[in-house]
């Protein structure tokens, strides 16, 4: 890596938290970010920024070159349901969909990884960005899971981890060791609302990653947005896969989470 690093920019608090985590080890961060979805402020925080819609794989290109960036980093979340709205699509990111046999999110972002390989642009794994938000495995509140949650927990990780690894989510919502809901396209919070209406108090909510979890083309983080959803509908606990799923806000959220006395948890797979 070079002293400047490109940074495409979705969804969440994770693209600024990492770009002012990059400056701080001496980088400079060129920002392309998603339109309508890639926070506002990340244009106070970055070396030069320029919007983009979805399917503009050429004006990206474009810019990328044009700053002279060799190395990219991914961050954020980018909504799937964008697959569906081609209307703004250009004539390169049309026809990188052509090539793609199952369009999975997985299967999308390395069809996007291999065209800007070939491009003379490397996707980076921002791991060393995310060291202070991985979390080790134990209890991280003060408030101690019950049995009945470490035994809805112990139910819910094998299929969090199965649907995970069929790339169809990877956060599952259980309660008195039954699967309520199953996250797909619309992302972990509205499962969590979801799962709320279908089943009431009392849920736990396991994230994990996948199997050999590429942190490249997809990080899976909570935040303090995750926990507010949680206690919204009086859900018992949340655990995630330690030292594989980045807290961010983690304090905030832990203080949060202490004052409605509701668990946080680590496990390792």
């Amino acid at each position: 890596m070079g002293a400047r690093i490109g940074v495409l920019a979705g969804a969440g608090r994770f693209a600024l938290e990492a770009i002012e985590s990059a400056k701080g080890l001496g980088y400079e961060c060129v920002v392309a970010a998603i339109k309508d979805e890639a926070m506002p402020e990340l244009a106070m925080a970055a070396e030069g920024l320029e919007w983009f819609r979805v399917g503009e794989l050429g004006k990206l290109l474009a810019f990328l070159k044009s700053r002279d960036i060799r190395d990219v980093l991914l961050l954020g979340k980018i909504r799937p349901q964008a697959l569906f709205d081609k209307g703004g699509y250009d004539e390169l990111a049309a026809g990188l969909l052509t090539t793609i046999k199952d369009r999975t999110p997985a299967a999308v972002l390395g069809a996007f990884l291999g065209l800007l390989r070939e491009q003379g642009i490397n996707v980076i794994d921002p791991t060393f960005l995310l060291k202070p938000y991985l979390c080790p495995e134990g209890v991280l509140t003060k408030s101690q899971p019950p049995p009945g949650v470490l035994a809805d927990i112990d139910f819910g990780w094998r299929f969090a981890k199965a649907i995970a690894d069929l790339d169809i989510g990877q956060t599952i919502i259980v309660k008195d060791r039954t699967v309520v809901a199953v996250e797909g396209m619309e992302g972990t919070d509205e499962t969590i609302k979801r799962a709320g209406r279908l089943a009431g108090d009392g849920l736990v909510a396991v994230k994990v990653g996948r199997s050999g979890q590429d942190m490249r083309i997809d990080v899976p983080a909570v935040g303090l947005e995750t926990l507010r959803n949680l206690i919204r509908v009086r859900a018992a606990a949340l655990c995630i896969e330690a030292q594989v799923v980045p807290f961010f806000q983690k304090e905030e959220s832990l203080a949060l989470a202490e004052a409605n006395g509701f668990a946080v948890l680590a496990k390792k797979s």
